[in-house]
């Protein structure tokens, strides 16, 4: 562990979903400098990232040693969070291996690891819940926390679990995206009577800041979080709740959804759009996303919330909650309320939340 504070981290996944918020609270007081991987330092997310201060863009990608060793040099702390969507499960848990190697030689005293749940372990290795950007990323997870009782004192690490971003649920091209139907939100997903641990982005700010903030107690910690486990009639009956308008959930099976569902065009290529469709390992987005719906439909996944009240006694505790500060923040940005936000002329307008969609499953690793 470090004999003095962190005070540079090198982030990868930085203009990701989660890379933005966690950025935003590092440097929120100028206690942290961050400088952030970026393959285009021109696009909007690495822009937003530069306006924060106390942020620069590196140019370059993860997977490649030379920009690694040159990311981690002269930084105290590392938050690394690599996208398994550009990447797919192989190549992902290759880079994710490596950039804790790499962290170690260049003198970094602080790792986090962005990881997900290894849901293949927890379902007891039944393949119905492999799910390849879970569980290449939970296996890594405890590959660090292994490596870590050996290496603790020369690089601590932790490990930070999240999950379904609960902005996933209002935004376009994820497989929750809600629909209109004859003026009513309709939630359509294979969900039975199971429950997501949605997870606030804002949330997750705090939680990466806390884990930088507090070293020595995070040191070998696996903290997984969310808001709590949200079933999808209690989210519909929240955003009437909050908006007033009409909203259901629909349960469906598994071949309407992926007939007809918000997924559905995407079904056969690979889950990740650099992985070799031709290698057998290669997962496709159906295969793949019917391991994810079944471990939210089984049950599989848990959290402990009484940890998570202490380490953030602010935490977003509800999806009602989540959906008033989400309807009131709109409103204040001028996007309007969630339910002017959820139109399909505003909802397919806007920006999307993951930037696998932004992208549009193109570029290069």
């Amino acid at each position: 562990m470090p004999s003095h504070p962190i005070s540079k981290i090198f982030v990868v996944g930085g203009t990701g979903a989660q890379g933005l918020p966690v950025i935003g609270a590092l440097v929120a007081d100028k206690k942290y400098a961050v400088r952030a991987l970026s393959r285009d330092p021109g696009s909007r997310r690495a822009k937003a990232l530069l306006e924060l201060g106390n942020v620069e863009i590196f140019e370059g990608t993860f997977a490649d040693e030379s920009t690694l060793r040159e990311g981690f040099r002269g930084c105290d702390g590392a938050y690394i969070n690599i996208d398994g969507f550009n990447t797919g499960e192989k190549t992902e848990m290759y880079w994710a291996i490596r950039s804790y190697e790499i962290a170690i030689e260049e003198g970094v005293k602080f790792f986090v690891y962005g990881n997900l749940d290894f849901a293949l372990k927890k379902a007891g290795y039944d393949s119905r819940f492999r799910t390849g950007h879970y569980d290449g990323k939970g296996r890594i997870a405890e590959w660090i926390l292994w490596q870590n009782q050996a290496n603790r004192d020369r690089m601590g690490a932790a490990v930070f679990t999240t999950g379904p971003y609960m902005e996933m649920a209002i935004s376009a091209m994820t497989p929750m995206t809600p629909s209109v139907e004859d003026g009513v939100v309709t939630w359509r997903v294979p969900l039975g009577d199971g429950a997501v641990p949605h997870v606030a982005l804002d949330d997750c700010g705090y939680y990466a800041r806390w884990l930088f903030d507090n070293a020595e107690r995070a040191n070998g910690m696996n903290l997984e979080v969310a808001i709590e486990h949200v079933g999808y009639r209690e989210l519909a009956t929240a955003f009437e709740n909050v908006t007033g308008h009409p909203a259901k959930y629909i349960d469906t099976d598994l071949e309407d959804y992926w007939s007809g569902g918000p997924l559905s065009r995407a079904a056969r290529m690979p889950a990740g759009y650099n992985a070799d469709p031709s290698d057998k390992s290669t997962m496709s987005v159906q295969d793949n996303f019917t391991g994810f719906w079944n471990i939210w439909k089984y049950g599989v996944v848990q959290r402990d919330y009484a940890l998570l009240d202490e380490i953030h006694p602010n935490r977003i505790k509800s999806v009602e909650e989540w959906l008033r500060r989400e309807d009131q923040l709109g409103r204040e940005l001028g996007k309007g309320g969630l339910w002017e936000r959820l139109q399909p002329e505003n909802l397919y307008s806007a920006p999307p939340v993951l930037k696998v969609s932004e992208d549009g499953r193109k570029g290069r690793l």
